[in-house]
């Protein structure tokens, strides 16, 4: 009987015994941490390489974007692979792709700083923006790296290759959240939506922030979630120190974010600590280093892992775990495109821009690949971004079982209808000036942009006021009729904004209406086609000798203008580029009727009036090109041909000569020597980011005009010999691209100038609103 007994419970233990190992579960839980999150990357490495099994995830930021990669049944090579490739650093940066761009639809750059935007409501109401880093990229990334694996999943984070849980903060509550189910890649972007440097996004309709601000290591949802036997930590993160009195970030954090534990039950977990110093939170360069880290801490740590365990699982058995997972996920074919936020006369406008019905075909083929499919979508993504009217679009896919297909929802939100800009430029010459704009945005079955600028200052005067249309279609077109009227003041004076009782040596007025209709060529180019009429006025002395009593010449050339020009432009900047490609060739025809009424310096006393007609062919290109990560090298080029012919007196001939300015400083200097009616211009330039946003600039250029224009003894203007003078300019430059513009400390140099050098420093751009032949 005693016999019986005793293997009866020898029989139970081992029955216990053997439950005991089969109930055996891991739980894996990732921190956020930022760039130094990737840590986590060689945590999974080690794992593998030692045969830990991982049965449940939960993560939070950098934890739930890697933990979500790795339960969507991404292998630790694919995962590396993506956050060691430029793609990551793009939408961490808000790099807009200028391959989806429309560059027709693109207006003219202006001098503003975009600090803010006014909308209307029932009053004015200031909004200020939310986030500091656009979404663009980043929301496509996570839609194609999760969309797939939600559809697989059936929105069930339960049902991924690997159980899986992120947490993510509600704003409105002031608490966390728990995300389990739905939207997969809405989730982990959620999760890791530093507050003000990502836009936050709405889930549930409610507003979702970085779970890190409550929950930065999710431990206490693994256990409530899961309740694995074991639990493996790895943390890439740690909380803030106190606020500082000059450090408004750090008075943010100290506000926003709750301390968090990171620690594990020391009885059934390990906890994984790399070292890794402190970094930016959008600073990346350091992956590879701290990937090394997260694996050699693991490793170090192994054998307490291995302690705990009595179960391994093979990489091979992992590979085919991920392997059934991803043989579910079901391919990409898109039933339908919907839109939200918009009404039936808006969408009629979007169904042209994105040709709808021509890429719903393409989307519906099953012999095209996903990742083309993905380009498709992308590409209509990019297009509904680069309108003015959209002030940004969240893209959504939504996979149904029943009938195989998924539909492609883009969940639009309009831009404000009035919208305000601020700019301009403050230097340490007298070229200071104040630019504001109003814009008035009309949506409906085409696109109207009323716009209204102008700009305050010594040497710039102007007032804009344009009305455009777009309309998309089979051959999209933009109609744009403005009226323009500038004044440059080129008299060196110490006076800032407001001119002063001294006469002016040379004072400039164009007044002029222009009409143009452009097409696109390819996202980054248009040809147009563009009419002008109106009157330039000059006033000048003929002399470097007069008195307050003296009076100016005055040139007056009524004219009319049709041109046709194409336009190439991918630079990454609007002032001081350091990427991309710049070409426009431009034809034009031009005729009017000169007046000259001569001043008191003048040697003519009688007044003069002549009827001119021309042709003026232009073509410029700027190029840079990579040569290392920090360096990159420039190339440019003009030539310009004209038969225009002599004005009245050579000051007035010099003047309407088409003029050679390669340096935004040049803009604001007048420099006959580098204004002819025939030249070839040619320059070079190199850039170094001594920093991230911190490039020192070296750039030289030579002018050469065919035939210059020199005075006689009359006044009048000659010809010099062919070829025979060409003419220098070099630049230095240290520039800083800060969030409202450029902030640049220039050294530059004019050969045979009166005064060759000029230094100035400068906030903002040295950009004005075009000439009537520019």
């Amino acid at each position: 009987m005693k016999l019986v007994f005793y293997k009866g419970v020898l029989i139970l233990a081992l029955l216990l015994m053997a439950f005991s190992l089969f109930s055996q579960r891991v739980g894996l839980v990732l921190s956020g941490g930022g760039p130094r999150g990737v840590a986590h990357i060689g945590v999974l490495k080690a794992l593998e390489e030692n045969n830990i099994p991982i049965d449940y995830i939960s993560g939070t930021s950098m934890g739930a974007i890697i933990g979500g990669f790795y339960a969507s049944g991404y292998s630790v090579e694919q995962i590396e692979e993506i956050f060691t490739s430029d793609v990551l650093q793009s939408w961490m940066n808000g790099t807009f792709d200028t391959r989806y761009s429309n560059y027709y639809e693109t207006q003219d750059p202006t001098a503003s700083w975009q600090l803010f935007k006014i909308t209307i409501d029932s009053v004015l109401k200031v909004k200020l923006p939310t986030n500091i880093i656009s979404p663009y990229e980043m929301d496509f990334r996570f839609l194609e790296w999760f969309s797939e694996a939600g559809a697989a999943c059936n929105y069930n984070f339960d049902e991924l290759a690997i159980p899986f849980r992120c947490v993510a903060s509600d704003i409105s509550e002031n608490k966390f959240t728990v995300l389990k189910e739905g939207n997969l890649d809405k989730s982990i972007r959620a999760s890791m939506t530093f507050p003000f440097y990502f836009k936050p996004i709405r889930i549930d309709n409610k507003l979702m922030w970085d779970g890190g601000m409550y929950n930065n290591f999710p431990v206490d949802v693994m256990m409530e979630e899961f309740g694995p036997e074991i639990i493996i930590g790895s943390k890439a993160a740690s909380n803030y120190g106190p606020p500082k009195d000059d450090d408004v970030i750090s008075q943010i954090q100290a506000m926003l974010m709750a301390n968090t534990q990171y620690k594990v039950d020391s009885l059934r977990g390990v906890m994984i600590e790399p070292k890794m110093r402190t970094v930016n939170i959008t600073d990346f360069s350091n992956t590879y280093e701290f990937i090394d880290s997260g694996y050699y801490a693991a490793s170090a740590k192994m054998s307490e892992i291995k302690m705990l365990l009595d179960l391994t699982e093979t990489i091979e058995e992992k590979d085919n775990r991920r392997k059934e997972f991803n043989e579910k996920k079901p391919p990409l074919k898109v039933r339908e495109i919907k839109y939200g936020g918009v009404n039936q006369r808006q969408e009629v406008y979007l169904n042209r821009l994105i040709k709808k019905k021509k890429n719903m075909v393409l989307l519906q083929d099953d012999s095209i690949p996903n990742n083309e499919k993905m380009q498709i979508i992308k590409s209509q993504y990019y297009k509904l971004i680069a309108e003015d009217q959209i002030s940004s679009v969240n893209p959504e896919l939504k996979y149904f079982s029943d009938s195989k297909v998924y539909d492609l929802y883009l969940n639009i939100n309009p831009n404000n209808k009035i919208e305000a800009e601020i700019g301009g430029l403050i230097s340490s010459k007298a070229t200071n000036e104040i630019f504001l704009q109003v814009n008035y945005n009309i949506w409906r079955k085409y696109s109207m942009n009323i716009t209204g600028n102008t700009y305050l200052g010594r040497f710039h005067n102007s007032g804009l006021a344009m009305v455009r249309i777009d309309r998309p279609g089979k051959l999209p077109l933009a109609w744009e009729l403005s009226y323009i009227l500038n004044g440059f003041n080129y008299f060196n004076t110490s006076t800032y904004f407001f001119e002063d009782a001294k006469p002016n040596y040379l004072l400039q007025r164009d007044s002029y209406w222009k009409f143009e209709i452009s097409t696109p060529v390819t996202n980054d180019s248009k040809l147009a086609m563009e009419f002008v009429s109106g009157i330039k006025t000059d006033n000048y002395y003929q002399s470097n000798q007069f008195s307050r009593s003296d009076t100016a010449d005055k040139t007056t050339f009524g004219f009319y203008s049709t041109s046709l020009f194409y336009e190439f432009n991918s630079l990454n900047r609007k002032q001081f580029a350091s990427e991309g490609t710049f070409f426009k060739a431009c034809s034009r025809f031009i005729s009017g009727s000169e007046k000259n009424i001569p001043g008191s310096t003048s040697t003519d006393t009688s007044e003069f009036s002549n009827y001119h007609n021309w042709l003026q062919i232009r073509m410029a290109v700027d190029k840079y090109f990579k040569v290392s990560n920090r360096l990159k090298f420039g190339v440019c080029g003009s030539l310009t041909y004209s038969n225009q012919p002599f004005f009245n007196n050579y000051t007035s001939s010099v003047l309407s000569a088409p003029s050679f300015e390669p340096i935004p400083e040049s803009q604001t200097i007048f420099l006959p020597q580098f204004r002819a009616y025939i030249y070839l211009s040619a320059g070079v330039k190199s850039v170094f980011s001594l920093l991230k946003n911190l490039d020192l600039r070296a750039e030289a250029f030579v002018f050469q005009p065919y035939e210059e224009i020199f005075s006689d003894a009359n006044g009048k203007a000659m010809y010099g010999e062919v070829l025979s003078n060409r003419y220098y300019i070099g630049s230095g430059s240290l520039v800083f691209h800060s969030p409202i513009g450029p902030i640049s400390m220039c050294l530059n140099y004019y050969d045979q100038a009166d005064e060759p050098f000029s230094f100035n420093v400068n906030i903002g751009y040295f950009i004005f609103n075009k000439r009537p032949f520019q």
